[in-house]
C-alpha cells in the first residue's frame, strides 16, 4: 500500500508531461511553409530526427531563419534555393 501512494502520483505526474508536452524541433513543414527546395538550405547535413535534435548544423541562413520566429523573410537566401 505503501508504494502506491508515491507510484499513482509519480504515474499521473508522467501521463501529464506526456500528453501536455510538444516537440519543438523543425519539421518538413517549416521547409514547405518557407517554400525552399530542400533541407540543406538551413542544415549542412540532414541525419536522423533524434541526431538532429541534439546538434541541427545549422547554416547562416538556418539560424537567421529560427532567430526570426521561424520566416524566411528577413533571410539572405539565394533566389536558386527557393521552389519555381
Amino acid at each position: 500500500m505503501h508504494t502506491w501512494k508515491l507510484i499513482l502520483p509519480a504515474g499521473i505526474v508522467m501521463a501529464g508531461f506526456l500528453f501536455c508536452t510538444t516537440a519543438t524541433f523543425g519539421t518538413p513543414t517549416y521547409m514547405k511553409n518557407a517554400n525552399v527546395k530542400n533541407c540543406t538550405v538551413c542544415h549542412v547535413k540532414t541525419a536522423a530526427p533524434d541526431v538532429m535534435k541534439k546538434d541541427p548544423n545549422l547554416t547562416a541562413i538556418g539560424q537567421c531563419f529560427q532567430k526570426n520566429n521561424h520566416t524566411i523573410d528577413k533571410c539572405n537566401v539565394p533566389p536558386d534555393d527557393f521552389k519555381k
